[in-house]
């Protein structure tokens, strides 16, 4: 008989039983394990009958093979593994449900092919219903899985994927409070690890939604720095076998430093911003800035990871919060800035990016609202019922600023860092040049303040800076206000002064060896470093040197003068020496100095005993040392044996006796003379005879005041700002229109012939007196006192040039335009009239 053919419909069976166990939730044909497809057995073998005993693999080998055989049943096998894995979760099947993630993560692994995307989502399905599990172990095996999943590079782009959920999942992981210590730190490092994953799987694919988004770095960036801040797994992790892996050991903290730096790292240009964002508003919320421990670690991480040429993005950043932080207390303000100061120096690109000047106008505005803050007594002065404005912390804020303007001053090129010093010498008030930086409330006092807080921040600035030519760094812009300030009675603006002035001067750091004053025996042990003067600084001593001698003079002419000015005026006369000095530059120093002497033994002046005494002591102190500089035997042996005469019979006039805490000072100064004074005519016939200008020794040192000296000479910036206003009102046009018209009376005539006798009279001493100072004055003091004249008549002259000079006719002519005015017009060439001499 015939065997009847079976296969046909066979096929047909096997066909329709497939297609109905798809369209229909769990088959019609489940009980019959023959007719269920090939890629359902296959994934059913896998499974053994006891979970304990793993994945089958001889049969997760024939899945993958089947996978990569026919790719397009890898969706299939995602969805059907997905279906158990959520029936075994339902059924507690914890053993089975590890088997279905290994097996997927094995697929994941071995299959690349274009169809992987539908894979994924089921992959993706199973890890979120995992993360939704309240069971720590399932949490965990789904973040494992998510992160081997997040180290594949996938071959086709994905246009739907969506991780939105896996950032709150596992940021909320990161937050967890699991009552046993050991799981709760799993599964923060869990969290940690998954938030890793999605930004390595995110980060650089453009079809993805941008993590760089604020919604999304609100959520990472907290929940790192929460478990940055948290030491509490140290413990656990200090106690782990020795078995266990390095990476096993590692605590949340170092896991989400790596995890930060890493996120840090792969941030460009224009996510800086929305990265720094959250650390400032964490810092904020928790008021981490008072202990500033851990606000300086978070940006000492950030400026480490971020690439350089974007670092002053951050420094931008944390300037505008100081702003917007200005009337908060002065604890929150110190933090930032000292954050400000640790990522000054981080900052590696040698410059705080093109907002240079801007930096600075932040710190000094903080200064001045910190001394209006102390001063005024409240950081709202509309509302009285806010915080209390603590003298201590302002003072402390105030250092901190000026520390951070140090820091940020160091980080930059020279030509910048003189950029800073004329943008800050702009900000100070000084009298008659510049209004007050104060507000209103602050009052005179606070101009003060500021004056001598900004100064300080100036000193900071010229800390350390060195420069070839000094024509550049001591321009005359910024030398004329900084000199003036030697003529203020404030003791500490003119210590400043005087400290700036050392600090630029000084270019190879001599300034520690003449930190006191002393008679220094031999000077070699010092180990002086002395170069010699360079053509630009010649150039400078002839422009500024007369300047800066009449300066230090009227300097030591202060009677509250102290201890630290007398011995920071001794480093700047020594420095001088050794870094500007020429033979005419020693020469104008040893008349300084013989003038220093001649003004304290001059009765006119009334000066303390103690400053006498000081000042004696300070030319004793310098001209031992500038003979031992120029290297005359003669010149030595005199200063010598006068300073061997002082310590027998007046020790009070010599530095050891004088600078100490408690020095004996007498009750006067008898008339000192013969071998207790430096002769000014032994020094010029001794100097004179190895070459130096012996007349020039000769003539005695006597500094021409200026109208600029009279001007800055005032008790106090006050009086200054007082006599401005007063001056102004007089002047105003509105002034003079008030102003009454002068009654014309016999009384008047009367005086006005009374007054003209004692004119004429003046006049004729005034004559005498200029002509006894061009006899006798010296040579630079008429040659500055004309100078002056000179630059003033030669400014007139000018004006008078400009107004009668007119330019030479033209030969195209001109015509009259009316009033007086002449207006040019073109002439053709053959109608001009030329001499006859100019024609061939």
């Amino acid at each position: 008989m015939p065997v009847p053919n079976l296969l046909g419909p066979r096929r047909l069976l096997l066909d329709c039983s497939a297609l109905l166990d798809h369209r229909v939730g769990s088959g019609v044909c489940g009980c019959c394990g023959a007719l269920r497809p090939r890629y359902k057995r296959l994934v059913d073998n896998i499974f053994p009958e006891d979970p304990e005993d793993g994945l089958v693999k001889a049969n997760m080998e024939k899945l993958t093979f089947y996978a990569l055989s026919a790719p397009e049943k890898l969706d299939r096998i995602g969805a059907y593994l997905s279906e158990r894995l959520s029936r075994d979760v339902a059924r507690h099947r914890y053993g089975y449900v590890c088997i279905a993630m290994e097996a997927l993560d094995q697929l994941l692994m071995a299959c690349h092919c274009q169809s992987i995307n539908l894979f994924v989502e089921s992959f993706l399905k199973m890890v979120r219903k995992l993360l939704e599990s309240d069971k720590p172990n399932l949490q965990i095996l789904g973040t494992n899985s998510f992160v081997k999943f997040a180290n594949i590079e996938e071959d086709t782009p994905s246009y739907h994927r969506s991780y939105d959920f896996f950032v709150s999942r596992f940021s909320e992981m990161c937050h967890s409070s699991y009552e046993d210590p050991d799981v709760r730190t799993k599964i923060r490092m869990a969290g940690i690890r998954g938030l890793q994953g999605v930004v390595r799987k995110t980060v650089n694919d453009e079809l993805q939604a941008n993590i760089w988004d604020p919604q999304h770095m609100d959520k990472i960036v907290p929940s790192l720095l929460f478990n940055l801040q948290d030491e509490g797994g140290d413990s656990s992790c200090a106690s782990s076998p020795p078995q266990v892996s390095e990476k096993e050991k590692e605590s949340p903290a170092e896991l989400t430093e790596r995890c930060f730096r890493e996120l840090l790292g792969r941030a460009v240009y224009g996510n800086i911003k929305n990265a720094v964002t959250p650390v400032l508003m964490h810092l904020d919320n928790h008021s981490l800035w008072e202990s500033k421990t851990f606000a300086v670690r978070c940006f000492k991480i950030i400026m480490y990871s971020i690439q350089s040429q974007h670092s002053h993005l951050v420094i931008q950043q944390l300037l505008g919060h100081l702003d917007a932080n200005s009337k908060n207390s002065a604890t929150v303000r110190a933090g930032i800035v000292e954050v400000l100061s640790e990522a000054a120096v981080i900052e590696a690109s040698g410059s705080v990016g093109p907002t240079v000047l801007e930096v600075f106008n932040t710190l000094l505005r903080q200064l001045r609202l910190s001394v209006d803050y102390e001063l005024t007594g409240s950081y709202h002065p509309e509302n009285t019922g806010g915080p209390e404005v603590k003298e201590q912390e302002e003072r402390q804020l105030r250092e901190a600023v000026i520390k951070t303007i140090g820091s940020f001053a160091n980080t930059l090129p020279t030509y910048q860092r003189s950029e800073v010093m004329l943008f800050i010498m702009g900000k100070i008030p000084i009298p008659g040049m510049h209004p007050i930086f104060g507000s209103a409330d602050s009052g005179f006092e606070g101009s003060r303040m500021i004056q001598v807080m900004l100064l300080k921040s100036l000193l900071q600035v010229t800390s350390g800076f060195q420069t070839t030519n000094m024509l550049m760094a001591l321009p005359t812009s910024f030398l004329d206000p900084l000199l003036s300030f030697t003529l203020m009675e404030d003791t500490e603006s003119r210590l400043l002064v005087l400290e700036i002035l050392v600090s630029l001067i000084d270019r190879h750091d001599n300034r520690p060896k003449f930190s006191s004053i002393s008679i220094i025996s031999d000077i070699s042990i010092l180990k002086l470093r002395v170069d010699k003067c360079s053509r630009q600084d010649n150039l400078f001593m002839k422009k500024h040197s007369q300047r800066l001698y009449r300066h230090i003079f009227l300097a030591c002419k202060e009677e509250n003068s102290a201890q630290l000015h007398f011995e920071t005026l001794y480093a700047l006369l020594a420095l001088i020496s050794m870094e500007l000095a020429n033979e005419e530059v020693v020469v104008d120093l040893i008349r300084l100095a013989l003038a220093l002497q001649e003004l304290a033994l001059t009765d006119e002046e009334t000066l303390p005993v103690y400053n006498r005494c000081a000042l004696h002591a300070l030319s004793a102190a310098y001209l031992n040392l500038i003979c031992q500089l120029t290297t005359v035997p003669s010149f030595c042996q005199h200063i010598q044996e006068v300073i061997e005469v002082r310590q027998k019979e007046f020790p009070f006039l010599l530095p050891e006796d004088i600078f100490i805490e408690k020095p004996r000072i007498p009750l006067n100064l008898e008339e000192l003379e013969g071998q207790v004074l430096f002769l000014q005519a032994k020094i010029a016939e001794v100097l004179g005879g190895s070459g130096y200008n012996a007349d020039r020794l000769a003539t005695p040192y006597i500094p021409q005041l200026t109208e600029e000296d009279r001007l800055a000479k005032r008790k106090s910036i006050g009086d200054t700002i007082s006599l401005q206003v007063e001056v102004d009102s007089r002047n105003s046009p509105e002034r003079e229109e008030r102003s009454p018209a002068e009654e014309i009376t016999f009384e008047t005539l009367k005086k006005a012939i009374v007054d003209s006798i004692g004119t004429e009279e003046q006049e004729r001493e005034r004559r005498r007196q200029v002509v006894e100072k061009f006899q006798k004055a010296p040579f630079e003091e008429i040659a500055a006192h004309c100078g002056a004249r000179a630059s003033l008549l030669q400014s007139k002259l000018n004006q008078i040039f400009e107004i009668t000079i007119r330019p030479p006719p033209s030969p195209s002519g001109s015509i009259s335009a009316g009033h007086g005015q002449q207006q040019r017009r073109s002439v053709p060439v053959y109608e001009m009239k030329f001499p006859d001499l100019c024609v061939y």
